[in-house]
């Protein structure tokens, strides 16, 4: 592994700001401290940076040894907000406050970004200008478009974006990064039904809702094994049901809420309209009424073929060509999505191992829990700090030192 020797040797430092971050966790646009610890490392390196984009999110601004006059660009993010969960980790950095943790490793992402700025504005090793991105909100708050609302692109112009994932299960020193979506959109539905209740001795009187949500629970998956097109991925999970008070009583409502993932918009188009068909046909069938809500909340993460290629020869660059792998796509929602409809660019993972490396911790041995993601057992490894801003470094110098073919396609959706 060729990581760069300037930031081995900050190494620990970094962990250190990543597990004061950790202990401190802010949920979406609360990060006030978080934002205030970034500035103020950005400060002590020189680094420029303007606030408020998206609330609590800020851009520092690298300037090449050109002082940024060839006007090239590039944007690299991470964000920063954690997730509203209680951690039950017991190692020195663990969340100081009840009901919030950084459960997705955000704290990491952060570090990463830090690490890359410090050697960046050390060195300035490129022409151009490289854009750091410190996002808010991304768990549910869309905090990326909230930052473009707010003018990213047009107050900070750049030919393409890029962000990184910690991913657990993937052994560690290796990347992934693929063309195409590599995370699926994030929506969510809201069904009421209305029928009519009455004495559960005698149905026969009214219109059970509660039978009516049995049956379109089911109905719903026929929509994936037969309106969708076997080849392209969907899904549809109903994961509440509310209805009634009393064992005795058959309800006058009954309300079912869940999401559905896709990686394409038409895909998209064709369950939200056949669940709303299905859904009030049904309702109709039995007598009932119901009224159904839709909601699009982030929708698919797509890499740019162009920019998705870059992104692997500089990580095969840093692991070896055999630990640059193929991304798999997952229906876990990103709304870095944002930021990719509006510039080129590629959304990779990095490798955040099994969870061994809390064996290390006092109290906190992987034994108590996987490393998976919004687990209140996880914990960034900050082994992955070097690797991660090493990438960026190497990602930005070789960007910008390079011409894009004029043409390549730019993104205009999934």
């Amino acid at each position: 592994m060729k990581l760069i020797d300037n930031i081995l040797a900050h190494a620990e430092d970094m962990a250190a700001i990543r597990r004061d971050i950790h202990a401190h966790p802010e949920l979406r646009y609360e990060e006030v401290r978080t934002a205030d610890l970034v500035a103020q490392k950005l400060a002590e390196w020189g680094i420029p940076c303007e606030r408020g984009l998206g609330v609590t999110g800020l851009v520092g601004i690298v300037h090449g040894r050109d002082g940024g006059a060839s006007g090239r660009a590039i944007g690299l993010r991470a964000d920063m907000d954690a997730l509203p969960m209680t951690e039950f980790n017991t190692f020195a950095h663990a969340s100081q406050h009840p009901g919030k943790m950084h459960a997705c490793g955000h704290d990491g992402h952060t570090a990463m970004l830090l690490a890359a700025a410090q050697h960046l504005a050390a060195h300035r090793d490129f022409d151009g200008t490289v854009y750091l991105i410190f996002q808010p909100a991304e768990e549910g708050g869309a905090g990326a478009r909230a930052m473009i609302d707010d003018g990213l692109f047009q107050r900070f112009p750049m030919e393409a974006v890029f962000g990184m994932h910690n991913w657990p299960g993937l052994p560690v020193g290796t990347f992934a990064v693929s063309p195409g979506p590599v995370m699926a959109s994030s929506n969510e539905f809201r069904i009421t039904i209305t029928g009519k209740g009455g004495h559960a001795a005698m149905p026969h009187t009214g219109v059970d809702p509660v039978l009516i949500a049995c049956q379109m629970v089911q109905a719903f998956q026929s929509i994936l094994t037969r309106n969708k097109r076997p080849v392209e991925a969907g899904v549809i999970s109903v994961t509440m049901i509310h209805a009634g008070e009393a064992t005795n009583v058959i309800p006058d409502a009954c309300e079912l809420q869940g999401t559905v993932r896709t990686f394409t918009f038409e895909t998209l188009d064709l369950i939200e309209r056949r669940m709303q068909e299905i859904a009030e046909g049904l309702a109709a069938s039995f007598g009932a009424t119901c009224a159904f809500e839709f909601r699009r909340n982030y929708p698919p993460t797509v890499n740019t073929a162009y920019e998705a290629d870059f992104a692997r020869r500089v990580m095969a660059g840093i692991v070896g060509e055999a630990n640059a792998l193929p991304q798999e796509p997952t229906m876990g929602a990103e709304d870095f999505a944002f930021m990719l409809q509006a510039r080129p660019g590629a959304y990779c993972f990095i490798a955040n191992g099994d969870g061994a490396h809390r064996a290390a911790y006092e109290g906190g041995g992987h034994d108590a829990g996987p490393c998976t993601l919004h687990n209140p057992h996880y914990d960034f490894n900050d082994a992955l700090i070097p690797q991660g801003a090493t990438y960026w470094v190497k990602l930005a110098e070789a960007w910008l030192a390079h011409q894009p073919p004029a043409g390549r396609p730019m993104p205009g959706g999934a």
